[in-house]
């Protein structure tokens, strides 16, 4: 079926890549699929990445998340910050 990723780059540092993920369809496993297709697997992803390295999880994060609730038609948006084990990947 039908599966659209859009990504951009938005820092490297020591080897690793920080990467802004917009999805216009939602499978399973679409981000870990899209990225190990076009070459750069997930840190800690052990079924997609065949050097999953020494991450102790999957390096994916969703720092947000933007939908209309179901009932009220409301917009809602959420945010998270990057978790201190992924930023340290970057430091």
């Amino acid at each position: 079926e039908r599966a659209v990723t859009h990504y951009k780059t938005l820092e490297t540092k020591n080897g690793h890549s920080l990467v802004s993920l917009r999805l216009e369809t939602g499978r399973t496993h679409q981000i870990r699929v899209h990225m190990a297709y076009i070459g750069h697997p997930l840190l800690g992803d052990t079924l997609y990445n065949k050097t999953p390295g020494t991450f102790p999880r999957q390096a994916l994060h969703s720092a947000s998340l933007s939908f209309v609730h179901p009932i009220t038609g409301e917009p809602l948006t959420f945010h998270a910050p990057l978790p201190e084990d992924m930023q340290n990947l970057l430091t």
